[in-house]
């Protein structure tokens, strides 16, 4: 990734909404999660859902396909794991780095 892209992904996440909804999606996996779903889930409007869910998808970290009348939305883990490579990438000063949990670094 760029430093450009993760600036727009982390930007992206840098409003309660919409990480909340990136962390909905996140857990909802590669069966995704409409609209609908999603904001009586996070008990948030759709309409304010909606424009989170644009801003989520113009960063990359969302995608969206159409099927019949609904979209479905769907976190791309690809972007997810990139944006995190990148901030991860000199951890424990350049060496490999196994983590066991979510805030200790066997190496570090």
């Amino acid at each position: 990734m760029t430093e450009a892209e993760v600036t727009t992904a982390l930007a992206a996440l840098a409003q309660t909404q919409r990480l909340r909804a990136f962390r909905a999606l996140v857990v909802a996996g590669k069966d995704g999660m409409t609209p609908s779903v999603m904001a009586e889930q996070l008990a948030v409007a759709p309409n304010t859902l909606s424009f989170h869910l644009k801003e989520l998808a113009h960063s990359g970290l969302v995608d969206v396909e159409p099927r019949g009348r609904n979209l479905i939305y769907r976190a791309n883990f690809a972007t997810m794991n990139a944006l995190l490579g990148f901030l991860t990438v000199e951890c424990c000063q350049g060496e490999p780095c196994e983590v066991t949990r979510a805030s200790t670094c066997v190496s570090c």
